[in-house]
């Protein structure tokens, strides 16, 4: 199997700590919240390190996005409930963080004749009037990916990192065997 560098771009993580919460308390505690409940039912948190945004949602939900690691992740997950739980000291100190989605890219150093390889390779969507990447599905391990005519390439759908370098390598050696690349 050809080794690809991959470089994670995003990664998205939800926890639930299991009770429901205070918004408005919550965004009055926080700095650097936006909070309008006509617009959006919960809050938006941006914390500076990591550098990431957590959606905060009255039930306990929270989404947190931008992190470039799985640990930064996790830590901006667990900084923002510590600063939660100044506001609500019921706030358990355990809960599930979940890695929902890995963004990933990569560059196959090679350019790509993407109408070839919309042709060749099975699982894709090209429709250049409406996108100019390649659509590239794979089931195993479960990503998408976006193949462009540079030949870079974006990851998305990876639950772990090895996952999106596996499907990026995957699609390489596909597309070496098929002569497209």
């Amino acid at each position: 199997m050809t080794d690809v560098d991959i470089k994670i771009e995003n990664i998205v993580a939800s926890a639930s700590i299991g009770k429901d919460i205070v918004l408005t308390d919550v965004s009055q505690a926080l700095e650097g919240v936006n909070f309008n409940r006509e617009q959006f039912p919960g809050l938006v948190f941006k914390l500076k390190d990591p550098k990431t945004a957590a959606l905060i949602f009255s039930s306990g939900k929270l989404v947190c996005t931008g992190a470039k690691s799985i640990d930064d992740s996790k830590l901006a997950i667990k900084k923002t409930v510590d600063l939660m739980r100044e506001v609500d000291t019921e706030i358990p100190h355990e809960f599930e963080i979940k890695i929902q989605n890995i963004v990933a890219s990569a560059n196959l150093q090679s350019t790509l004749n993407l109408e070839a390889v919309a042709l060749e390779l099975e699982d894709t969507e090209y429709e250049p009037e409406q996108f100019p990447g390649l659509v590239y599905r794979l089931s195993d391990p479960k990503v998408v990916l976006l193949l462009f005519g540079s030949g870079k390439v974006v990851c998305t759908g990876a639950k772990t990192k090895s996952d999106a370098k596996l499907g990026v390598e995957r699609a390489y050696d596909r597309l070496s065997e098929l002569d497209l690349i």
